[in-house]
């Protein structure tokens, strides 16, 4: 197949990892991106050995080593005695079992070096996509103020509230979970002897409680994580500071240990959580939907960013390897689908690793090396 003209609508993890994969396998690469500039927003992301694995091959893991904490063990912790309910080597360990380690960044670090390794001049930002159709040939696109363009075919990387997904399969709303999310960074050092040099998860009294820590920016900062229960949803936005009272009054019944985290924590910025289902369908044609277009997540798998470059992986293996844009999409579907859809699923679930520590079905998968299915639907 003659390497096709490829549009990629949102410049997030997904979008811009698909887009250096793409241009590996030499095919023209364009990302239509909403945002006027990129910004600094965001916590922490937990990069776990399969996401790191990608990024390795992609180009920007070596950068993000030099900003990033590797755990030495992933624990789970009860929330009221701090029992340890699981522990499980990571470290120089997973390294060697896995290929890659852990990495836990600023989500900036890895958006910083994703954007220093597109293809020059590859970005449009500040274009808004209004309607997309297709002929048997390409993908035509309309912006906002009028500009179209046409590609050979168009990967939808724009969020959970894609406008590709909507226009193609119609209306499905996102679902509110019940749960807010609270993020923060702040100094280590003011937690004391609290063990920090792991990835600590304590387990609330029900699947809507719980609190993740973790050292960011070579150990110099903690990383904290928490959701609660909340009946009526409040903004979906990171960049909504909320009452840190009422944070610690929700937490006043966990161990004294983690109370101490938000002791420590004076400025965490809040969400709520969306989901959505999984879809039947992630491919119409010549489009095909990646990352949270297709599979939106709550945060508790740590797998909605490794997903996405799981995605971009294989899209760019079966586009290489296809006969046409359409077969390439329907293995790359094919593929990616029920992986993706269980661990949406297990997310949702908010039990993994809780006394297991096996993560050898997520953190062992290679989507390098991933075989790739041929049958279309």
């Amino acid at each position: 197949m003659k390497q096709p003209n490829i549009a990629i609508i949102g410049a997030g993890i997904g979008g811009m990892a698909a887009a250096i994969a793409l241009d590996r396998i030499g095919a023209s690469v364009r990302i239509f991106e909403q945002a006027s500039a990129f910004k600094r927003v965001g916590a922490a992301i937990n990069l776990t050995p399969n996401a790191v694995r990608i990024l390795d091959w992609l180009g920007p893991g070596a950068a993000l080593r030099n900003s990033a904490f590797s755990p030495e063990y992933r624990v789970s912790r009860s929330w009221d005695t701090g029992a340890v309910t699981s522990r499980m080597e990571m470290g120089p360990l997973a390294e060697r079992k896995y290929g890659s380690p852990q990495l836990i960044v600023h989500r900036a670090d890895l958006l910083s070096a994703l954007e220093a390794a597109l293809p020059p001049a590859s970005v449009q930002l500040g274009t808004r996509l209004t309607s997309v159709d297709q002929d048997e040939h390409q993908v035509h696109l309309q912006f906002q103020h009028g500009s179209r363009s046409s590609f050979d075919a168009v990967v939808a990387a724009d969020g959970i509230h894609s406008t590709v997904r909507h226009i193609m399969f119609g209306d499905d709303e996102s679902i509110y979970t019940g749960m807010a999310a609270y993020r923060a960074i702040f100094p280590r050092e003011r937690l004391g002897t609290y063990e920090w040099n792991s990835f600590v998860k304590w387990w609330g009294p029900d699947t809507s409680s719980q609190l993740v820590t973790a050292a960011v920016n070579q150990g110099r900062e903690m990383f904290m994580f928490a959701t609660v229960r909340e009946p009526e949803p409040s903004r979906e936005s990171w960049s909504a500071e909320c009452d840190i009272d009422a944070l610690r009054r929700a937490f006043a019944g966990y161990h004294a240990e983690a109370q101490s985290v938000f002791a420590a924590c004076d400025a965490p910025f809040k969400t709520a959580l969306y989901v959505r289902p999984p879809l039947d369908r992630w491919v119409r044609g010549r489009v095909a939907l990646l990352g949270d277009a297709c599979h939106p997540m709550v945060p508790f798998m740590a797998q909605g960013g490794a997903m996405a470059l799981e995605d971009a992986a294989i899209l760019s293996r079966c586009l290489a390897e296809a006969a046409d844009v359409p077969a390439a999409f329907l293995a790359y579907e094919a593929v990616r689908r029920p992986r993706a859809s269980l661990i949406q699923n297990a997310s949702s679930n908010n039990d993994w690793l809780r006394a297991d520590a096996n993560a050898d079905w997520v953190y062992g998968y290679d989507a390098w090396k991933a075989e790739l299915k041929t049958e279309t639907h």
